[in-house]
């Protein structure tokens, strides 16, 4: 083993038994687990964050399988490499078995070019594909190859798996650390394994910071406390890809949190996650916009004006202090009582225009101020509403074939219950 390599590469399990994590899809028993074991792995696309152990599985099943192994980086890989590639899967002199694992990592990344070459060569058998990447597949990989292959998501690390890993870095004396007379703190250890945040590499390359740089003390030992964890691994880096899948689950959170009533706590920590990823502002405050209108609505009206009015300040004041003005309208938001009355009506409204026959606007209705309107009727026996008491006229509003529908369902919620009140007398 070269000592150069990183330890994360050195440590680097060389069987599903010294596999860690992922026992959901790699347990014994398990789908992807048979496969392996019984070398009939068909196409599959893993799919997970960083050190969550893809390319370790790639690498384990490159040792297990009877099948020529090929690596290629959709980034730096061509055509001209594809075509390689199955061509000598097809070459019964040099591959008697007649097909070839090739991975491909970072296989989001791949282009319509490489996708049509490759795509046959996988429809036909002559390459297992086996894919990485951290980007939700559905989005972002070819619907074809998507439909060949077999998806296997990648959860973080537990904290437990973590601690596992690391002990065996620091007792395993040919890969690991096990050589260098290390004295590590629980504190340092928590430290690490908290900040990792589940990524294995995050851990072992703090780990391997600190054995390295920190020097023996007069007893020749090397301490690693809390200080020293601290420094090797000042700040969790944030899991969130502006165009990927925990882009869309962040603020998935984030929406779910402010539209149900009094959960502020919960709106601050994924509006912290928002801000600190880099989102931009425009971004965010549209999303406390939509949740105003959609999720409060009635219930409170002035939400949508402090919404709207958050995002014309944040547009002038930028940020940090835009922080600020985007977590007020966000808790107002969330603390406001909630409808989505409104929302309901106009879906329900759009789909019988779109689905059913609503007939014509009623005569009295329709516009008699250009000329030869009168004459065909329009406007005749129109009500004005004002001439009548709280300028409400009885007469045909809705087209005769939908007399009688109704859209708007007020809640008895905030300002939009006394709304309800009287509408139910008036019905």
């Amino acid at each position: 083993m070269d000592k150069n390599m990183p330890l994360a590469a050195r440590m680097r399990p060389n069987s599903l038994e010294e596999f860690v994590g992922q026992q959901h899809i790699i347990g014994k028993g398990k789908l992807l687990y048979r496969a392996i074991k019984s070398d009939r792995l068909t196409s599959a696309i893993f799919y997970g964050p960083p050190g969550t152990g893809k390319t370790t599985l790639a690498y384990i099943i490159s040792k297990e399988t009877k099948y020529p192994f090929k690596k290629l980086n959709a980034v730096t890989a061509g055509v001209k490499e594809i075509r390689e590639i199955a061509d000598e899967a097809r070459n019964y002199l040099l591959n008697p078995k007649g097909r070839v694992i090739l991975f491909f990592d970072e296989i989001h990344r791949l282009n319509k070019a490489q996708q049509d070459v490759l795509l046959p060569f996988v429809e036909d058998g002559t390459i297992i594909l086996i894919g990485a990447t951290t980007e939700n597949p559905y989005f972002e990989v070819n619907k074809a190859l998507l439909s060949r292959s077999t998806i296997f998501k990648f959860e973080p690390l537990s904290p437990q798996e973590i601690r596992t890993i690391i002990d065996r870095c620091l007792k395993d004396k040919e890969r690991g650390l096990g050589e260098y007379p290390i004295v590590i703190t629980e504190e340092a250890i928590d430290h690490i394994v908290r900040l990792s945040d589940g990524d294995a590499r995050v851990a072992m390359n703090a780990l391997e910071l600190a054995a390295l740089t920190t020097p023996p003390r007069e007893d020749g030992k090397i301490y690693i406390d809390l200080e020293v964890a601290q420094e090797c691994i000042q700040q969790k880096a944030i899991k969130y890809d502006k165009d990927g899948d925990n882009h869309y689950d962040v603020v998935s959170a984030f929406i779910k949190s402010m539209r149900n009533y009094m959960e502020p706590d919960a709106v601050l920590h994924w509006l912290a996650r928002l801000v600190e990823s880099g989102e931009k502002p425009e971004f965010i405050a549209r999303r406390i916009i939509i949740a105003a209108a959609e999720d409060v609505g009635l219930a409170n009206p002035t939400a949508l004006q402090v919404a709207v009015a958050a995002a014309q300040a944040v547009e002038r004041v930028g940020w940090p202090e835009g922080r600020i003005i985007l977590a007020m309208a966000a808790l107002y938001v969330a603390c406001s009582p909630k409808s989505n009355s409104a929302y309901m009506g106009i879906e329900k409204a759009l789909e019988d225009v779109r689905t059913k026959n609503v007939g014509s606007v009623p005569l009295n209705l329709r516009d008699a101020s250009y000329p030869g309107a009168k004459e065909l009727g329009h406007g005749k026996g129109y009500k004005y509403s004002h001439d009548y008491p709280n300028a409400r006229a009885k007469q045909q509003y809705l087209p005769p074939e939908l007399e009688g529908v109704r859209y708007y369902f007020p809640k008895d919620s905030g300002w939009e219950a006394s709304i309800k009140k009287i509408l139910e007398k008036l019905r």
